[in-house]
């Protein structure tokens, strides 16, 4: 399993899908997430069972596994939020998500049913969000990693858009 990384800072920029949290408004993200969302049901449900298991290498996750790791942000991110918003400065769990990936069978879980699954928490998210008023509430999840609500949405935003991409070679179609 690899190493627990850190945090994005607060203004990150991501060197790959260009996505900028500081361009990131708090309102415009559950539009954008439906979109993506839509965009990544859209994508795999044109897949073969063959590429949607499909691993391109040990250590890079096949199009079924970063779609379970999307419901998960979605439930974890509604957690976190609600959290942040009911508790003072709460240290909330990290995701592990390499050992979720493998415990938990992410290869091997029914299509329509991480769909469901997925469009369901990320409705959650969005009820959360809308209860949400203070975006500068802070959480953290190790020592110096202290995040805001803020931060939290636009990384959530982050973890589907970088991931629709990531699905894209892991599916190996062009």
């Amino acid at each position: 399993m690899a190493a627990l990384p850190i945090l994005a800072p607060e203004d990150h920029v991501c060197e790959v899908c260009r996505l900028s949290y500081g361009e990131v408004m708090v309102s415009g993200v559950p539009g954008r997430l439906r979109d993506v969302t839509a965009e990544i049901r859209q994508f795999v449900e044109q897949l073969s069972g063959t590429q949607l298991t499909h691993r391109p290498d040990d250590d890079v996750w096949s199009a079924l596994e970063y779609l379970c790791h999307l419901r998960d942000v979605y439930v974890a991110s509604t957690i976190r939020l609600y959290r942040t918003r009911r508790e003072t400065s709460p240290q909330i769990e990290p995701l592990f998500n390499d050992l979720r990936v493998v415990r938990f069978r992410h290869n091997e879980a029914q299509l329509s049913g991480v769909l469901h699954e997925m469009d369901a928490a990320l409705e959650g998210f969005i009820d959360e969000m809308d209860r949400t008023t203070d975006w500068d509430r802070g959480f953290s999840r190790q020592p110096g990693e202290e995040r805001t609500a803020r931060w939290l949405v636009r990384q959530t935003l982050h973890e589907a858009v970088h991931h629709l991409g990531d699905m894209r070679p892991s599916a190996a179609l062009p």
